[in-house]
């Protein structure tokens, strides 16, 4: 099993040879500091959710998803939630994945999870909606659709 290099994006031939399966496509490795663990000496829990933006902004961005939104695009996140499956502790080094499952009209669904030795400690998921300068909603546009179709296999819901 290959370490990657911490902060930098990792395609899915990356991820394989870290031995992080399918259909995992997009994720980015990192060691825990100090100033993220929490009183029981393990990873507090908003810093999943700070993890999952810095991914999620990362992939919006290489995926080109700004551009396919159209003219000044808002993206933002409707709900949000985690599941805590095993402790990771300071230092240990993680994998953060991240990929679309579904989209409506509007808004798009994203999974997450944390890697650390191979299992997955911590998973997630997120709704968001694609929003015009004024805040009404804009409808997913085609090429955007079908970046998440290609690069991750995201399926109408």
């Amino acid at each position: 099993m290959i370490t990657p290099p911490f902060l930098t994006p990792l395609n899915a031939e990356a991820l394989r040879s870290t031995g992080i399966s399918e259909p995992w496509s997009y994720g980015m490795a990192d060691r825990v500091r100090f100033g993220e663990i929490d009183a029981l000496n393990h990873v507090n829990n908003v810093v999943y959710l700070r993890w999952y933006e810095t991914l999620r902004v990362t992939y919006l961005h290489d995926y080109g998803i700004y551009e396919h939104a159209g003219p000044e695009p808002k993206f933002v996140v409707k709900t949000v939630g985690l599941d805590y499956k095993a402790e990771v502790h300071r230092g240990a080094s993680y994998i953060n994945v991240a990929r679309t499952t579904q989209m409506r009209n509007t808004s798009f669904t994203m999974q997450y999870a944390t890697f650390v030795d191979g299992q997955i400690t911590t998973t997630g998921d997120a709704v968001i909606v694609l929003l015009n300068a004024d805040n009404s909603k804009r409808p997913l546009p085609d090429a955007l659709r079908q970046t998440f179709i290609t690069r991750d296999g995201a399926v109408q819901a």
